[in-house]
């Protein structure tokens, strides 16, 4: 019997922009240890609620400047966020180098951003107040501009009696 501890790659969703890369480690972990490199991130880590070990190195499609990376423990979470060195020259075919189709990496949709939709639409915009001014533009009067103004109410009408 071996004594030895098989690690398990946590599960990583990821999304770009022109300038960065977005990974999400899909782990609860109080201190794991992640190293950014120029051409790889590594995630190691003992992850609750079982207390497995959880570990994975990427290396990277593209270099990155570790210096201008980030990363925030939020808890239930661990984000990652990865400074592109060339940022020139548009976005990732794919986030690994080895081009391989890993099954605990998955494209985060709610962060993705393709490459038609260059510039980061929210990124120095207050999104609420961009949003409320379209949906205040967008919402009107629904009805016919032609129509007079009906004031009166169901309860003024006469209906039948229900048998």
């Amino acid at each position: 019997m071996s004594s030895d501890i098989v690690a398990i790659p946590p599960s990583v969703s990821w999304a770009q922009r022109s300038a960065r890369v977005f990974l999400t480690f899909n782990v609860e972990c109080e201190k794991p240890d992640i190293k950014i490199e120029s051409n790889s991130v590594t995630f190691k880590g003992v992850c609750a609620p079982d207390k497995k070990l959880h570990e994975v190195h990427i290396p990277l499609y593209a270099e990155i400047d570790p210096v201008k990376s980030t990363q925030v423990n939020k808890g239930r979470y661990i984000e990652v966020v990865l400074a592109k060195v060339k940022t020139g020259e548009g976005f990732w075919p794919t986030l690994t180098s080895d081009k391989k189709k890993h099954h605990w990496l998955k494209v985060d949709f709610n962060r993705w951003q393709d490459e038609d939709d260059e510039g980061d639409r929210f990124e120095g915009i207050d999104e609420f107040e961009d949003m409320s001014d379209m949906f205040s533009s967008k919402m009107g009067d629904f009805g016919d501009e032609n129509e007079k103004d009906d004031t009166s109410s169901a309860e003024d009408e006469d209906l039948p009696d229900v048998e």
